[in-house]
């Protein structure tokens, strides 16, 4: 039996800023019988940039499939000189985690995909070690053990990328995953990998954050979710947060403070990506509320 849940799309686009635009979307959608549900936009002032976030759900003609719906807008968005990218919301996109031995972010990550949070498909765990298997095949999950050491490095990321490949997986979500994607891992996966790390960086960097920051008796610890790129956690912002501590905190709590805020924070910037609100451009983001 076919659904008859309307189809919803989803618009990103940016480009130069220009009088009307607003209004010309919003007419362009009219005009051919949709019904806007919400939309959004911003204006870089700085650079004269445009941003908008619209979604709409188009009419419904059984002559139009929501790919072709989608392929017009962008035309039309390409003659406003914009750079658009279009989704259907009602196509949810395949997930892989990738998780070494912390387990914070990937438990938080499932039950909130499990509860209906995430509009997602967990398709694969992924890890360099067998630490979670056995919980991630409790959850019901398929775990993929991959072992990285610095000799096997790209024969195990080749081994990734054709597992990535034979999902036909969109996002990789890198769960506290204690190895560093490759240049050329990122450029041939050629989809968003999310990453989340603590927000000390550069400073403290290594093994041990939380206790070289005790030590330097810092009021203020955070986490930093962004995509990953080949500049190594310096890709574009997604989400970041921050929490205050005092001279009464000891390092085990520091540690929980701040696994506390890579929980929200990953979860957050995946919500807002699965939700189709970043869009990137440069090396930051607009993020639509």
């Amino acid at each position: 039996m076919m659904s008859t849940e309307p189809i919803t799309l989803v618009a990103l686009l940016h480009g130069p800023d220009q009088p009307g635009l607003v209004a010309r979307v919003s007419g362009w959608i009219f005009e051919r019988n949709g019904n806007i549900l919400h939309a959004d936009q911003h204006r870089d002032t700085e650079a004269g940039v445009f941003f908008q976030r619209v979604e709409w759900i188009p009419a419904n003609d059984p002559s139009e499939s929501p790919d072709s719906a989608a392929e017009e807008f962008q035309s039309f968005a390409a003659s406003l000189n914009m750079n658009p990218k279009v989704a259907n919301l009602s196509r949810r996109l395949r997930v892989a985690i990738f998780v070494s031995k912390f387990d914070h972010c990937f438990h938080d990550l499932v039950l909130r995909s499990k509860s209906g949070e995430f509009s997602c498909e967990i398709v694969a765990i992924i890890s360099n070690h067998p630490d979670l298997a056995e919980t991630a095949r409790g959850y019901g999950l398929n775990y993929y053990l991959i072992p990285v050491t610095a000799a096997t490095k790209a024969e195990s990321e080749a081994r990734q990328l054709a597992l990535l490949q034979e999902l036909k997986v969109d996002l990789v979500v890198l769960a506290r995953y204690m190895q560093v994607l490759s240049a050329d891992f990122l450029r041939k996966f050629g989809r968003p990998v999310i990453n989340i790390h603590h927000s000390f960086l550069p400073a403290f960097a290594g093994g041990k954050p939380y206790h070289q920051a005790h030590h330097r008796g810092v009021k203020l610890i955070g986490a930093t979710a962004h995509y990953a790129t080949s500049d190594l956690d310096e890709g574009p912002i997604i989400q970041q947060d921050v929490a205050r501590v005092t001279h009464r905190h000891e390092v085990e709590d520091l540690v929980r403070k701040g696994r506390d805020l890579e929980k929200t924070v990953l979860a957050q910037a995946v919500r807002w990506h699965l939700e189709h609100r970043v869009l990137v451009y440069g090396n930051k983001t607009v993020v639509f509320d």
